[in-house]
């Protein structure tokens, strides 16, 4: 474009340029109607995640060597397994989306949001005490094991209510965006698109449902009915994640090389693959092999443009950040943990072959890698939502006791795979015939041990945050 020449005033200096700065990740949080139901939802993440660790300790002693011996059959094993991996994968990740969603929808009171807490909480219940009152069958699905009872398929139902009552609430009441954004508009699309994709994931389990053959039974009928909305609901995971990274790295200080634009970009990129899951639907029948290597190359293709590019931006601009304030440790340490294990978990996604505990290890370092973005960003808003802010040694040590515990997890689950341990067994099911499988295993339960550990030291740091701050006290931002 051309400009005039402008005249100065005799003497006068010209005026600087604006310098371009790189761009600051942060989201506001206002004090109004949205808090309580925010609180409302992190309460049933650290419920469930509580309670995820309490099954995970009869879970790692159950194939750890010398102690499985002390404890029942496999089945015990399994349904011990199905609780865990419900309660800590699926309750704990839709309780954060809803604290993260619902601060960023309209401000007013929602009998609607209320309706849907109490659902995803009363089904959580259930699902929790199903192994005591009527454990039924464990079938070892993937993505949404069950137990084949009542009382815990009824709490399954409850539960999914309770996320799709959510999920219409969000996408109903989210700020709409244009398309000049800036961080915080970056971030909220990170969040919108999040919530998409978990639409697209509860159209996926409706339509299996619909469409799935009476006479099919067990594990077979499980598995098809939750393949599909399963490998959608791993966008809704990886974008609330990369919302994290951002979010806590701008907490910390750090200036990203990345404009909110090309941000934005990578979101949309993240969430594109999500659209093949109905294309998916279309095409073949969800019983038939097509359909599943499709949705497979999805989720594979997917998230991968998206990730890198972030992590990398993230990197680079905690590498050049100031030293983090007192109460921006634990965040910082959070972030490098969850950059550090999901990093690990993908390297590991490369090198599997066949059906062994490779697989678990890799999803394992990714689901951690998520966990612990979504804890610090916990760390990060509590004070927010009118608590204390988490400080001191044990909440800066907490992410990395986790994640250590955790990587000395899979990394046993590795090792114990290049021997062709079998994955979903226990006990004398293993068959661990050698030193280095046993060597493997070890590890794993000593690592299981540590993370459980480090899991239980966040419900502790929390805990002690909410009981030093009151609700009424809260540390908020202008929007």
């Amino acid at each position: 474009m051309n400009t005039l020449p402008v005249s100065l005033p005799a003497g006068a200096a010209p005026r600087p340029r604006p310098v371009q700065t790189a761009a600051a990740y942060d989201l506001p949080v206002v004090r109004d109607a949205r808090l309580a139901l925010a609180r409302g939802w992190l309460g049933l993440g650290l419920a469930a995640l509580a309670g995820s660790g309490l099954f995970s300790v009869l879970l790692v002693a159950s194939r750890t060597p010398g102690l499985n011996g002390l404890l029942p059959t496999a089945d015990f094993f399994r349904v011990a397994l199905v609780v865990h991996v419900d309660l800590s994968v699926l309750v704990w990740f839709v309780a954060l989306a809803g604290m993260l969603w619902s601060l960023n929808t309209a401000p007013r009171a929602s009998a609607t949001g209320r309706v849907a807490l109490g659902l995803a909480a009363t089904g959580t219940a259930a699902m929790a005490l199903a192994p005591f009152l009527a454990p039924g069958e464990p079938v070892m699905a993937n993505y949404i094991p069950v137990l084949d009872s009542r009382l815990f398929l009824g709490g399954l139902l409850l539960f999914g209510l309770g996320a799709g009552l959510l999920v219409w609430r969000t996408l109903a009441q989210s700020p709409r965006l244009g398309l000049d954004f800036d961080g915080p508009g970056a971030l909220r699309f990170g969040l919108n698109a999040a919530a998409i994709a978990g639409a697209v994931a509860l159209l996926a389990f409706g339509w299996s449902w619909a469409v799935l053959p009476a006479q099919l039974a067990g594990k077979a009928y499980y598995e098809i009915l939750f393949w599909g909305g399963g490998h959608a609901l791993q966008f809704t995971w990886t974008l609330l994640m990369l919302v994290a990274w951002l979010w806590l790295a701008g907490a910390c200080g750090a200036r990203l090389p990345l404009s909110p634009r090309v941000t934005v970009l990578m979101f949309a990129l993240a969430l594109a693959s999500v659209f093949v899951t109905p294309v998916a639907y279309l095409a073949h029948d969800p019983a038939s092999v097509e359909h599943r290597a499709l949705l497979t190359w999805a989720m594979r293709l997917g998230g991968g443009p998206a990730i890198l590019p972030i992590g990398l931006a993230v990197l680079a601009g905690l590498r050049t950040a100031p030293a983090p304030r007192a109460e921006a440790r634990p965040w910082r340490a959070a972030l490098l943990a969850s950059l550090l294990l999901f990093g690990a978990g993908g390297l590991i996604g490369v090198f599997i072959a066949g059906s062994n505990v490779r697989i678990p290890a890799h999803y394992h370092g990714c689901i951690v890698g998520v966990t612990l973005a979504l804890m610090g960003l916990v760390y990060h808003l509590l004070p927010a939502l009118g608590y204390a802010a988490p400080r001191g040694r044990l909440a800066t040590a907490q992410p990395w006791i986790y994640g250590a515990g955790q990587l000395m997890h899979i990394v046993g689950l590795v090792w114990s795979g290049g021997y062709g341990v079998q994955r979903k067994v226990a006990g004398t099911e293993q068959v661990l015939r050698s030193t280095g499988e046993v060597a493997g295993m070890g590890l794993m339960g000593l690592g299981g041990a540590i993370a459980i550990v480090g899991g239980l030291l966040f419900a502790v740091v929390v805990l002690r945050a909410m009981r030093a701050g009151a609700p009424g006290r809260v540390s908020v931002a202008a929007a």
